[in-house]
């Protein structure tokens, strides 16, 4: 959200400022060239349409891509100026009588608010790039109560016949050792019960 009204402000503040005394030269509002588009409007589409990924994005690599959409848009903030004057262009001076007003107007439409654009973008990339302690934790708990009931489902019950009786699987075959001697020596003990009495 922060990120989206930041690149409003980034794209709209150049061209209204002049209203108010607050922009770059010349002193007119909504003032357009070709510097303009390059160094203000498309930067503040990246980072408007980041912030709006950021806020709705239902996917961690969608929301990523967000994230460093913005990140850019606020790293061409900082540095669009500089670069263009490298083919002679770009903004043009700010408007203030005094210095303090001119540094205002630099770094509150340039290089301060690119720079808090990319610090924004750089947090919710760091909160999507690594899993969060919450999902962490919740993440574990499914886990454990999924080896937990496969651990109920697997456990043949106390006392219950075993799996080739209950299965029938091995009806017409020879009776396996172990249920021989189970079954021997039940017979030992009733034959011995019956010669007693």
């Amino acid at each position: 959200m922060l990120l989206t009204l930041l690149g409003l402000w980034g794209g709209l503040m150049p061209f209204i400022g002049p209203y108010a005394y607050f922009g770059f030269a010349p002193e007119s509002a909504w003032h357009f060239t070709t510097d303009r588009l390059w160094l203000i409007i498309l930067p503040a589409v990246a980072t408007i349409i980041g912030g709006l990924i950021l806020m709705f994005a239902a996917n961690r690599a969608v929301a990523m891509f967000g994230g460093w959409l913005a990140a850019a848009g606020g790293l061409w903030f900082v540095a669009g100026g500089t670069i263009a004057a490298l083919w002679g262009g770009g903004l043009g001076a700010p408007l203030g009588d005094s210095l303090g007003h001119r540094v205002a107007v630099v770094l509150s439409l340039t290089t301060g608010l690119g720079a808090l654009i990319t610090m924004l973008a750089g947090l919710a990339l760091g909160r999507f790039a690594v899993v969060g302690v919450r999902e962490a934790r919740r993440a574990e708990a499914a886990a454990a109560a999924g080896t937990g009931a496969g651990a109920e489902r697997g456990a043949p019950r106390q006392g219950a016949a075993p799996e080739w009786e209950r299965t029938g699987e091995n009806r017409g075959r020879p009776v396996p050792a172990h249920g021989r001697a189970g079954r021997n020596s039940s017979e030992r003990a009733a034959g011995e019960l019956r010669d007693r009495h």
